[in-house]
């Protein structure tokens, strides 16, 4: 059975969550606090979630933290702020992923699934200045780690391991989550889109009628 800690100082979001949690057959350890998520913390650990917000400090401060000590465990942040900001901010300190409030169930399930599934640990792969960290799920561009979505994080890890085109068939396929969310071809343009945006557009040719390419320029 997987262990995840909760870090969540809102009484009533923490009892749904761990109840959601609980009857997807995790054990959960609940913390409201920046000093509780300390004290709970043990090795049986294996992914946390946290609110970025807490009212004794910041759950990135805290992330941060625990990644100085060596922690590696996967932790995904809680947020109701969207700005790039707050983004770069939790995954500069070493966050795995994030979802922002109000977020649907079973989008959070299917990344805590992701994110267990990719706590064992990982491959380093480096390409044309920039290095995907399986362990920590994290892909920095001349060690400066880009703020990435999941879906976006798995689009670009695919294209930087791949030599040749990648169809946009075996995108789509890769994109089908385990909550049985389908992304269609629309969105998966509209995710491309975005990662140029991050990476840089000369980075990802578009092969027409084909897929789509990683250039090292």
């Amino acid at each position: 059975m997987n262990t995840l800690l909760l870090v969540e100082d809102d009484a009533v979001l923490r009892e749904g969550l761990a109840e959601l949690f609980i009857r997807e057959g995790y054990r959960v350890v609940e913390a409201g606090s920046v000093r509780e998520a300390r004290a709970r913390l043990d090795d049986a650990v294996q992914a946390i979630v946290m609110d970025v917000g807490l009212p004794d400090g910041d759950g990135v401060a805290l992330c941060r933290e625990w990644r100085a000590m060596g922690d590696t465990r996967p932790i995904l942040f809680l947020t109701a702020r969207d700005e790039e900001f707050d983004v770069v901010r939790g995954l500069d300190s070493g966050g795995n992923d994030y979802v922002t409030k109000p977020f649907r169930m079973q989008e959070l399930l299917s990344r805590v699934r992701v994110l267990l599934r990719g706590s064992a640990p990982g491959r380093v792969t480096a390409r044309g200045g920039f290095t995907v960290d399986e362990t920590r799920m994290q892909i920095t561009r001349d060690g400066e780690a880009l703020p990435l979505t999941l879906t976006e994080y798995r689009i670009l890890v695919l294209l930087l391991e791949s030599k040749g085109v990648v169809s946009r068939d075996r995108l789509l396929q890769l994109l089908w989550d385990d909550g049985g969310k389908y992304i269609d071809d629309n969105t998966l343009s509209v995710h491309m889109s975005r990662l140029r945006e991050k990476v840089g557009a000369a980075q990802i040719r578009t092969i027409r009628g084909v897929g789509y390419q990683w250039s090292d320029m």
